[in-house]
């Protein structure tokens, strides 16, 4: 039977940053191998349920890394608003990781 549970119980790190003015970063950083690779393995986290969890168009994501080494992903964002543009509201992209909290991860 499958098992769904965020992506904030199972990662260890979620966060975004400030990837210049036209950009924004996202990073998923795991503690051990064994959360690293079963969440890679199940699909959970790709570009196509980035964009669903943001509400964007997938073409809205410059770049998606899978970093093995690491036991991460890294995804690069096209920001909605310039940096410091009126109307953008973080500056320094640091709360913009809050969709993927929620990211549903089913695990066999």
């Amino acid at each position: 039977m499958s098992r769904s549970q965020p992506l904030s119980a199972l990662a260890a790190i979620i966060r975004s940053k400030n990837a210049g003015p036209y950009r924004l970063t996202l990073d998923i950083l795991f503690a051990d191998q064994t959360s690293y690779e079963a969440v890679r393995d199940c699909g959970a986290v790709t570009p196509a349920s980035v964009a669903v969890a943001y509400r964007i168009s997938e073409d809205r994501i410059s770049s998606f890394f899978q970093i093995d080494m690491a036991r991460a992903f890294k995804v690069t964002l096209h920001r909605p608003i310039a940096q410091g543009n009126a109307g953008e509201g973080d500056m320094y992209g640091c709360q913009q990781h809050v969709p993927l909290l929620s990211l549903p991860v089913t695990l066999p």
